[in-house]
């Protein structure tokens, strides 16, 4: 389900102006941020003390509950994502702030983006899973698996991101952080890796073979038994074709192609 953006004058001015208190500075100018599917605003401020990202969705939206999963992980990700300055939730809107980041967004078909990706999940692979509320792997999968057994492969202790969407990384200061956490789960750490190789077909330009090549670079996954990772590409394909329907639109159909393409070269397609 895509969110419809809005502008920062389309808030209510109380908001904006709690927004402007809780920065303690005057905001010069807002820039709507096309990037992303999630948010209802999502802006880049420029006030009197610097520059902010700020994104939010209304308290009634059905997916309110990823600022707060957002606002309770950011802690734990410390060169892994940007910090979050503050969580509020004020006349009817859930706003989230960050420090700005000067950025891109990676490019799957760049060797170098690809060799700071790796860094990153390798990072992120040993990196736990914290004392939070999390979905774990085992159960966000388990309506794609028909063999019950094969769910407990999924579990683990590690942190994962699982929506490693190119606009949720940003190529900053020779490194790459990370961005939009509301789909933190915890799990097997080999399965972020897994999920990257979906991206890089879908980018183009990555055969499954070469794709799971820049995969096997992040150390984890070779923790990952091949017959399970077999489960777990099937899973995938079932989930987006679920999710691309009869109708699909084109960003949609190109991570279901991919991810039938991965699923047929593990041998379970």
């Amino acid at each position: 389900m895509t969110t419809t953006r809005i502008h920062w004058a389309d808030l209510p001015e109380s908001v904006r102006l709690a927004v402007a208190a809780r920065l303690g500075a005057r905001v010069l100018t807002a820039e709507t941020i096309s990037a992303g599917f999630n948010s209802e605003i999502a802006v880049e401020l420029t006030t009197t003390e610097g520059r902010a990202f700020i994104k939010g969705m209304q308290l009634s939206h059905p997916r309110v509950w990823t600022q707060r999963r957002e606002a309770a992980v950011n802690p734990y990700l410390q060169g892994l994502a940007p910090r979050v300055l503050w969580h509020a939730e004020v006349d009817g809107w859930s706003l989230l702030a960050f420090e700005y980041i000067e950025g891109r967004h990676a490019d799957y078909r760049d060797a170098g983006d690809l060799e700071l990706m790796v860094d990153t999940l390798s990072r992120l692979g040993r990196t736990p899973c914290p004392p939070i509320e999390l979905r774990r792997a085992e159960q966000r999968w388990a309506a794609y698996v028909d063999e019950p057994r094969m769910l407990s492969r999924f579990r683990g202790d590690a942190l994962l991101h699982t929506d490693l969407n190119t606009e949720n990384v940003l190529v900053h200061g020779g490194g790459v952080l990370l961005v939009d956490w509301a789909w933190a789960t915890c799990g097997a750490s080999w399965i972020d890796p897994a999920l990257w190789v979906i991206w890089l077909i879908a980018a183009g330009g990555h055969r499954p073979a070469a794709a799971e090549a820049w995969a096997a670079r992040v150390p984890s996954w070779s923790t990952a038994d091949p017959t399970v990772v077999d489960v777990f590409a099937q899973a995938q394909a079932r989930m987006w074709a679920e999710i691309a329907g009869d109708d699909p639109d084109p960003w949609t159909d190109g991570l279901n192609r991919a991810a039938q393409l991965w699923a047929r070269f593990r041998g379970r397609g």
